[in-house]
């Protein structure tokens, strides 16, 4: 969805800095910079050095809310022990996007939802300082990850709801950046 977002920013003439994490494609467009992100630290810190250069940020990645606190970097064997793994919470990049957003500034963020969706996604909207969030349901056949696919819910900071149907990946795209448009006029 990331990508499908930066293919139709830079398709409007945008200049685009796309951070991505771990990905099995090759993309390439004249006007977008991509930062390649290995870890939710990586891309934390790629996300704060950037922010106060862009307009808007579009923020679809779900980045892991915990890391292993001792990480291995060789193979663990069998063994008849138990192996208890710590996890320690990461950054919390939305929020501290949220934090340091200017009024000029655009910040759009991601909500995937089971229960209670619309009012979820508004709480985290207001909780990260968003000016909009997308909401996808995994109660949609066709929405979320893994497809060509997505049916979103798009609720914006002035408490207006639009509903979309199940469209492709680069048609929910489009959708997205029009609002994101409408947002930066």
């Amino acid at each position: 969805m990331g990508y499908a977002i930066a293919q139709a920013c830079a398709n409007q003439g945008a200049e685009v800095i796309l951070v991505s994490g771990p990905v099995h494609f090759h993309y390439t467009h004249s006007k977008v910079k991509i930062i390649r992100a290995d870890t939710a630290r990586q891309m934390y810190d790629a996300c704060i050095s950037h922010f106060s250069d862009v307009d808007a940020a579009v923020l679809s990645a779900a980045v892991a809310d915990f890391s292993p606190s001792e990480p291995y970097n060789n193979k663990l064997k069998r063994s008849s022990e138990e192996l208890i793994i710590r996890f320690s919470p990461t950054n919390d990049i939305a929020a501290e996007l949220g934090k340091r957003k200017t009024k000029e500034q655009v910040l759009v963020g991601f909500a995937l939802e089971t229960t209670d969706e619309v009012e979820n996604a508004i709480g985290k909207m207001r909780r990260k300082n968003f000016d909009f969030i997308v909401l996808n349901s995994l109660n949609d056949q066709g929405a979320g990850f893994g497809g060509d696919t997505n049916k979103i819910t798009i609720i914006d900071k002035n408490n207006n709801i639009d509903k979309f149907e199940l469209k492709s990946k680069n048609e929910v795209a489009s959708d997205i950046v029009d609002k994101l448009t409408a947002f930066m006029i």
